[in-house]
């Protein structure tokens, strides 16, 4: 894996590379597909984010918008007076890094300024691209994901991923984001409508190193996995890690995931045959 130092707000940094990063997903939502309502209270919230860091997620993802098919729309203000609270909450509680999972671009801004390092944008800044410049302006890291939502998709599913990311990549740089503030997610189960399209995506994963950024992967209890597996969503932690090992094998440096402590122990031993494949070849 090549070592990275990713640049966040605040000062602070991660370094990808050698150790898979765990991102925990904290949903301060009452609709999310597979946690909703169950930590949609601030105190629930700062429990189960402790919980998932006591388990060894190094992020805290906090997101206040559901973007399951066909949730319902709400404000910037609902979204805002859901998560700033959890957000500060958090920020002063420690040395935790946190991300905020929004496509708004002054939620982004209030949300840095309450205290995360991070922005998470499900649109990949075609939905706000201002929120590039949040970015830009307060040194964030920044997640960058593909979608296939409301556009045309090209048929090839990495030619796809290249022609958007690409877009995106050419926002980022337009508000004068450097590179070393930037991962990129592929967006599994964002119109990936099929559980094909996602085992197609994920077996074609590693072609996407050839953009030259960090990776993260957000399989975490998709759809896809239920259908492999035959498990509801709440009991795709199993399939979700084996997702997580597959990727990690073909570049992925970040895991976004609801059950952090499986994930955690099946990516150690990813880690630890990757590091002997490594002294292996350098004798």
């Amino acid at each position: 894996m090549t070592a990275r130092r990713w640049q966040l707000a605040h000062g602070r940094h991660l370094d990808l590379g050698d150790k898979a990063v765990v991102v925990g997903i904290l949903n301060v939502t009452p609709d999310s597909f597979s946690d909703g309502g169950l930590f949609d209270a601030a105190e629930t919230a700062l429990v189960q984010a402790h919980r998932m860091l006591g388990e060894g997620a190094l992020v805290v993802d906090v997101g206040g918008e559901s973007t399951r098919p066909g949730a319902s729309a709400i404000t910037a203000g609902e979204e805002q007076a859901r998560i700033l609270p959890v957000i500060e909450a958090l920020a002063g509680s420690g040395e935790v890094l946190i991300s905020v999972d929004t496509y708004r671009a002054e939620t982004a801004r209030l949300a840095v300024a309450a205290g995360a390092h991070i922005v998470n944008d499900v649109w990949g800044l075609q939905r706000e691209p201002d929120i590039a410049r949040v970015a830009a302006e307060t040194g964030a890291g920044l997640i960058i994901m593909h979608t296939g939502r409301d556009r045309r998709k090209l048929p090839d599913v990495i030619a796809d991923q290249f022609a958007f990311l690409e877009k995106s990549l050419e926002i980022a740089h337009r508000y004068g984001i450097a590179d070393d503030h930037i991962v990129l997610d592929a967006g599994f189960g964002f119109a990936k409508e099929t559980a094909e399209d996602n085992l197609d995506l994920m077996a074609r994963f590693s072609e996407l190193n050839a953009l030259g950024f960090p990776l993260m992967a957000g399989t975490s209890r998709k759809r896809f996995i239920g259908t492999v597996t035959g498990r509801d969503a709440a009991e795709r932690g199993a399939g979700t890690a084996a997702t997580s090992v597959i990727l990690r094998l073909k570049g992925a440096d970040l895991f976004r995931v609801h059950d952090v402590a499986i994930n955690v122990d099946a990516l150690a031993v990813a880690d630890a045959m990757l590091a002997r494949e490594t002294a292996a070849s350098e004798r």
